[in-house]
């Protein structure tokens, strides 16, 4: 078992570490005060190739592997995590479900433009009362004459005002519950696709772009459906595969960043005459964040590597994207705390990493919805 990783990735690591140390964390503070996303670093990450990092050069990717995709991810959200938030919505998402499921037609059609930023994506599932239960999905499509109808409303869909290709889900037979939900590639200037930002402010993810979609007798060719019919729930479970990798790999990234501030500070703040690193209960806490945030860093590689390898990775990311979100909540909490009243105000970032982790246990299947996943997969259904 070779821990190591290979000069290409270590290659990739550097890249993405240079970029969200250089690029991305100078702009973050002043993003999440303004609530407003840097738009100029979706063509820079264009030309880096983290768009569409695993997705073929045939259609415009780098071809990364995945554990090289998911160290992108990690270094990117120890700078920022709603750019990390952006790129795993973009990329895990959106190109990730195009290219697995999408014909060629779609596939060389939509997946070059999102690989340079030229167009945006967004992926349009959670609804008011289908969030876990996608099943419980309200939002409807009819076929008329050559085209498919959409009508519903969908919530907190990362990049929905700033997108130019949305994923939406919606459903052909409700009463087939997931068996009758239907995906398609919509076009966000087509007739019928409307959005708006989502009411108040968030508790974290704040540079990040959330949306209310509203699809009122939204009409799409024949060609936007993305598989078959009545495969849409497969569809949307297969891209959030993809997601909670990406989510996993940013938890570590920001539990690696909790970790770095906490050193830093432990180094140079003096209390009683010594530095506060000399505390026994200040290294105790210390070691155990560390030890929690290289545990999840291996479990999210793991899952990496098994899906590079093209084996089922269902159970793997759940455990990942859970365990790594847990831990890295726990680091935030404990950095604030550490940080003191210093901890308590956006003059560190540590404040800001607080509330961002939240959304990492609720974004992509809360930690509920992964020990439901997990556990099934572990004791089997009847």
């Amino acid at each position: 078992m070779n821990f190591e990783l290979t000069p290409k990735q270590q290659q990739i690591q550097e890249q993405a570490r240079q970029f969200a140390q250089q690029e991305v964390a100078p702009l973050a503070r002043e993003a999440d005060e303004k609530g407003q996303f840097p738009m100029q670093l979706i063509p820079r990450m264009g030309e880096l190739g983290f768009l569409a990092g695993p997705i073929e050069p045939e259609y415009g990717g780098a071809g990364m592997d995945y554990p090289s995709f998911a160290l992108v991810y990690e270094e990117i959200g120890r700078a920022d995590s709603s750019v990390r938030g952006f790129l795993a919505v973009h990329a895990g998402l959106v190109s990730h479900c195009i290219r697995d499921w999408g014909t060629e037609e779609q596939k060389h059609h939509y997946l070059p433009r999102l690989a340079t930023g030229e167009s945006v994506g967004c992926y349009c599932l959670t609804e008011a009362n289908a969030g876990s239960d996608v099943a419980g999905m309200e939002s409807t499509t009819r076929e008329e004459d050559d085209a498919y109808v959409l009508n519903g409303e969908k919530i907190w869909i990362t990049n929905g005002n700033i997108a130019d290709v949305a994923l939406v889900f919606a459903s052909q037979d409700r009463a087939a519950r997931h068996r009758g939900i239907c995906a398609f590639i919509v076009d966000t200037d087509t007739p019928g696709f409307r959005r708006e930002a989502m009411p108040g402010q968030e508790l974290g993810h704040r540079a990040s772009d959330h949306a209310r979609i509203i699809l009122e007798e939204c009409r799409v060719p024949k060609s936007a459906l993305l598989g078959k019919p009545g495969q849409g729930f497969k569809v949307a479970m297969s891209a959030l595969d993809h997601g909670r990798l990406g989510v996993a790999a940013g938890a570590v990234g920001v539990g690696q960043a909790c970790l770095d501030a906490c050193v830093d500070f432990a180094r140079n703040r003096r209390q009683f005459g010594q530095r506060i690193g000399n505390f026994q209960m200040i290294q105790a806490t210390i070691a155990d964040m560390t030890a929690d945030i290289e545990a999840a860093r291996l479990l999210v590689y793991r899952a990496a590597w098994m899906k590079q390898q093209g084996l089922p990775t269902t159970r793997e990311t759940s455990i990942a994207k859970l365990f790594a979100t847990e831990a890295a909540a726990k680091a935030a909490s404990e950095a604030v705390l550490l940080h003191g009243g210093r901890g308590y105000s956006n003059e560190y970032p540590v404040e800001r990493y607080y509330r961002d982790i939240k959304g990492f246990q609720i974004y992509e299947g809360t930690s509920y919805i992964q020990r439901i996943v997990i556990a099934r997969d572990v004791i089997g259904r009847e």
